[in-house]
């Protein structure tokens, strides 16, 4: 029988760890987060007004990865902004990506403070099967905007209701001036928000529900660059104040720290 890893062991770990020097971001950090979707999006906008909709699906893609990685810094104010700058954020992207970034917001600090619980709406995509988790897809987004709207008082639903508000600007963008292109992204921006609880929550979370670690966590440096340092998901879940551009020297001092560590993670791309 396999070891597991003592809770214990990883708490005191966790305490011994040096970590707050990695939790500062100026505001011109902040600004250069806010770049990396852009050039995606931009290349995506000129594929499909050159009818190149396989390269522009790519960037799509890509686009949404990025936009996915702002949206998580600005949830937890990692941006060196001022919260109104990290609301700004939330409502910039909702713009971009359909739906709500702010139930979104809801739903993930539920899912630090409540996590493997019934009050974790987020995590319950983690312990699904491939198949149901796939099937789930289009429901995700569908129960976090219902879960904010219904739990989140006064304060969460203004600012949900002026996410999906800001939800139309494209839409009419496009029906007014017969952009195709925002047409190709609004529809590809729809297709993903269903395929969120799959890449945003499954593929981090599935089989960690009944171990110290409550998430996967990647050391392969060529899927960490493809996939801009998402995917060290443990070490975010230990020190959620640390951006995800320092996530990397985090793991290795983690790793220093608990060298038996590496033997006991799950991979986020692998078994």
């Amino acid at each position: 029988m396999a070891q597991v890893l003592d809770p214990a062991r990883l708490r005191q770990a966790a305490r011994q760890l040096r970590w707050r020097d990695l939790a500062s971001m100026r505001p011109r950090d902040g600004l250069v987060e806010c770049l990396h979707p852009l050039p995606w999006l931009s290349a995506s906008l000129a594929f499909f007004a050159l009818d190149l909709w396989p390269l522009g699906l790519l960037c799509e893609f890509m686009f949404f990865l990025t936009a996915l990685r702002l949206n998580h810094e600005a949830i937890h104010h990692n941006l060196g902004f001022s919260p109104q700058g990290h609301r700004m954020v939330l409502h910039g992207l909702s713009l971009m990506m359909l739906g709500s970034n702010h139930s979104v917001a809801f739903n993930h600090m539920r899912h630090h403070a409540h996590i493997n619980t019934e009050r974790d709406l987020e995590g319950k995509a983690g312990k699904m099967s491939l198949i149901r988790v796939l099937a789930y897809g289009p429901l995700f987004p569908i129960e976090c905007h219902l879960a904010a709207l219904r739990e989140g008082g006064p304060v969460w639903r203004r600012k949900v209701g002026i996410d999906l508000l800001l939800n139309m600007v494209l839409p009419a963008v496009a029906i007014v001036w017969s952009v195709d292109a925002i047409a190709w992204h609004f529809g590809t921006m729809l297709v993903a928000q269903c395929f969120t609880a799959l890449f945003a929550v499954w593929i981090t979370h599935r089989g960690c529900q009944d171990s110290a670690l409550v998430a996967r966590s990647q050391r392969n440096r060529l899927v960490n660059a493809v996939s801009y340092n998402m995917f060290f998901h443990l070490e975010h879940h230990l020190f959620p104040a640390v951006p995800v551009r320092r996530l990397p020297e985090l793991a290795r001092r983690l790793d220093r720290v608990l060298p038996e560590l590496k033997q006991h993670l799950k991979p986020v791309v692998g078994r």
